[in-house]
């Protein structure tokens, strides 16, 4: 099932939509730079100067030195941003809405004085609206989730990795459990990674403390973890399919924070380097989707398997055949604080597998406290895993998974290793039989 986008159907109406958001992002940053009365005098003394030190097309440049509000709005300016840079011409609103109406500022007061402008004549055609929402046939190529991984993302995996220690005694019975791994990721190399993490203080602090951060950015740097970045390569995203999944998952009522810029920690980085091991670049596209489960209130097993569903309808909702792998990352049982620091419960984490294979509905059902008492404080983690198995077609009945590899193993520092790969094989639509 396609999109509604009705709403560009509106006319003299430009939504503000993630494709708008990507196309403007830059001139709408240029614009809330110009909130400090230095930018503004800077801005202000060689607009052009200051304009071609930000990232932008020319054609979002000539826009703005030719005050054309409505050519920089097709360029993907928000009004709310772009009446920063309003402000600091000394426009006022009015001047502003008036400018793109065709009105003076005296003619635009004067419509609104008069009770503003009536929308007789100016809704959506009843053809075209009618037309959109026809249920439309689904698209004949579409992306498909290929299969689900699941890692623990030990932030001293990486520095083993990272410090040519894979080889020594205590590490090496954990890469040996992801050598078919990584034979398996050359064989089904995906096109896309939607890749479900957390961030361990890197991005996010206390400042600001999302549930669901869905990256929406072309690329994602390295993030400095006190130690200095990881010698790995960044994250390339996907743009257009993040715009897509956002828009689906917020229409289904599901209300992410999106973000265009963040900085990805060894919850990304590590599960990356499990299955790709050292590379110059990683093979294929990264869409990070952060989860807060550092401070409580956390979502729910059962929020975040529904999530993993809503997921699955988005991905195929897309209208390219795009190959997509989701990764379910974190835990498994560990507690990093306290006086049960160095908690480790092997029997409940191979339950927890078992589940996750042949129940995930039940395992979903499973509350915060069991994970907490049963698997530690930073066990929470795994209910990131409960978004990467709720998108697989069985749940839904809609297709089968196979089991192509399972691997536990303590230690890995402070933590149990837990890895799985299911292949995911959905069932072939059934063609439609004339009557």
């Amino acid at each position: 099932m396609s999109l509604d986008r009705t709403y560009r159907s509106v006319p003299g109406t430009t939504i503000f939509d993630a494709e708008q958001s990507a196309k403007g992002y830059h001139l709408n940053q240029f614009c809330m730079s110009l909130m400090t009365a230095e930018n503004r005098a800077s801005y202000l003394a060689d607009e052009r100067a200051y304009l071609d030190a930000w990232p932008l097309r020319e054609e979002q440049k000539r826009a703005l030195l030719d005050r054309d509000l409505n050519a920089a709005v097709r360029e993907g300016g928000n009004i709310y941003f772009l009446a920063k840079w309003g402000a600091t011409l000394g426009l006022s609103f009015q001047q502003m809405a008036g400018s793109m109406t065709g009105m003076t500022e005296q003619e635009y007061r004067a419509m609104m004085a008069a009770g503003g402008r009536s929308p007789v004549g100016r809704r959506i055609d009843h053809a075209v609206l009618d037309a959109a929402h026809t249920d439309p046939a689904p698209p004949v190529e579409h992306a498909v989730i290929t299969a689900a991984v699941f890692t623990s993302h030990v932030p001293a995996i990486g520095a083993a990795i990272d410090h040519g220690k894979t080889g020594e005694p205590y590490w090496q019975p954990v890469f040996e459990g992801y050598e078919f791994s990584r034979s398996w990721q050359r064989d089904n190399l995906p096109d896309v990674v939607l890749l479900v993490y957390n961030d361990h203080a890197s991005a996010f602090d206390l400042s600001l403390i999302p549930t669901f951060v869905l990256g929406t950015g072309a690329a994602y740097p390295t993030a400095d973890e006190g130690y200095g970045p990881r010698p790995v390569p960044g994250i390339e995203g996907d743009p257009d399919l993040a715009a897509h999944l956002a828009h689906s998952l917020i229409s289904d009522d599901f209300d992410l924070t999106l973000a265009n810029e963040m900085s990805v920690d060894h919850g990304l980085t590590v599960p990356l380097s499990l299955m790709f091991g050292e590379v110059d670049a990683w093979p294929c596209k990264v869409i990070p989707l952060h989860v807060n489960v550092v401070q409580y209130p956390v979502p729910s097993g059962a929020r975040c398997f529904q999530l993993g569903r809503a997921l699955r309808r988005a991905v195929e909702s897309y209208d390219r055949p795009l190959k997509v792998q989701i990764w379910g990352t974190g835990g498994m049982s560990h507690q990093l604080h306290g006086p049960r620091a160095g908690l480790i419960n092997r029997q409940w984490d191979n339950a927890f597998l078992d589940r996750l294979i042949d129940d995930p509905a039940g395992l979903a059902r499973v509350p915060h406290l069991e994970y907490v008492e049963q698997a530690g404080s930073e066990g929470i983690e795994l209910v990131m895993w409960l978004i990467a198995r709720g998108a697989l077609s069985d749940v839904d009945g809609e297709g089968e998974v196979e089991l192509r590899h399972r691997f536990y193993h303590v230690p890995a520092s402070n933590t149990a290793v837990g890895h799985l790969i299911l292949d995911n094989h959905p069932r072939a639509a059934t063609p439609a039989t004339e009557e």
